[in-house]
């Protein structure tokens, strides 16, 4: 039982995030490319050349690149967040996170920067108030002062995102209570060992899973769309009406589109569909719900026709949405 709790103790913040390629704008040959997660990453782990390699010996896994990568190539397992915000649903002040250096009890991860939008949002869908809990950010070593900030940036999105239930999440972000924290154990030499032991095994039971992820097959469809999205979608509870507003950013097509593949080939989750019909005509298709809002293909457009649309109806989620319909390009 001890070599499994000090090998999870071992593991415990030393995950490297997934990595998946084809949803990297890098990858995509986006215009631009993209480089949020080097400019995020506090410890210059993340080397960009086409496509992204991490530094094993630097990265702490703190998270904060998968809270700013815009198209999910790289994350964490948002379920295991999830889960815990559900297994807290009963407790009269609601789920509880803190970070790992917080020294407060609750349910923990590495770094509050592991956290994403879909958790808060499910958060309200289930109604169960959530306290988000961080340490001494400014002398971490594991994720560093920008974290609050990008934390609160992942609240702020995920109330956006919330808005048309008309129940926002009841969350707070707050620094750690000292009052909270453990007052410790006076142990002799002899009793040490024992101490050590159970302390560890608090951890393991208050620590949220972590294992790194399987590689994505990219040959199975649903399987490009990232985790985080899919929860979005279902974590807009209670269902808006149909014809509600919903705040998704996603492309819209002007008449000057040139009928090219550009916008098709930079998609980082295939959400846009390019067809040639056998009368040399062209539709372009959006699947709303697997668009994470990367603009790659707003930047990538050689006449400039796509520009975002941040607001779309409740529905758009629930079935293909036509884009455009040309005549024959062949003639």
């Amino acid at each position: 039982m001890l070599e499994n709790v000090f090998k999870l103790l071992g593991e415990y913040g030393n995950v490297l995030p997934r990595y998946t390629g084809p949803r990297c704008l890098s990858e995509r040959l986006s215009v631009g490319g993209c480089d949020l997660c080097q400019q995020a990453c506090p410890h210059d782990a993340i080397i960009i050349f086409q496509s992204v390699s991490i530094n094993a010996d630097a990265c702490t896994g703190c998270g904060l690149c998968t809270q700013a990568c815009p198209s999910g190539a790289l994350e964490y397992d948002v379920t295991a967040p999830l889960n815990a915000v559900r297994e807290q649903k009963a407790q009269p002040q609601g789920a509880k996170i803190v970070c790992s250096k917080s020294e407060e009890g609750g349910r923990s991860v590495p770094c509050l920067a592991r956290l994403t939008a879909s958790t808060v949002m499910a958060a309200g869908a289930w109604d169960t108030p959530l306290t988000l809990v961080h340490g001494d950010c400014a002398a971490c070593t594991l994720g560093g002062p920008s974290v609050p900030a990008s934390v609160q940036g992942v609240i702020d999105e995920a109330q956006r995102l919330r808005a048309p239930t008309g129940r926002p999440t009841e969350v707070t972000l707050r620094a750690h209570d000292p009052e909270q924290q453990g007052s410790g154990e006076r142990v002799s030499r002899r009793l040490l060992f024992g101490a050590m032991a159970r302390g560890a095994g608090r951890m393991a039971a208050q620590a949220i899973p972590d294992s790194p992820l399987p590689f994505v097959d990219w040959s199975e469809p649903e399987d490009r769309v990232p985790a985080e999205w899919r929860w979005r979608v279902r974590a807009l509870r209670p269902a808006p009406t149909p014809e509600t507003a919903i705040y998704w950013p996603a492309p819209l097509i002007d008449d000057t589109c040139i009928d090219c593949p550009v916008c098709e080939n930079v998609c980082p989750t295939d959400a846009i569909t390019r067809d040639v019909q056998p009368d040399g005509g062209v539709t372009l298709t959006l699947s709303l719900a697997s668009c994470t809002g990367c603009n790659a293909c707003e930047r990538s457009c050689p006449p400039q026709a796509i520009h975002m649309q941040p607001h779309w109806r409740r529905d758009a989620l629930d079935s293909p949405i036509l884009l455009r319909e040309s005549g024959n390009i062949l003639q």
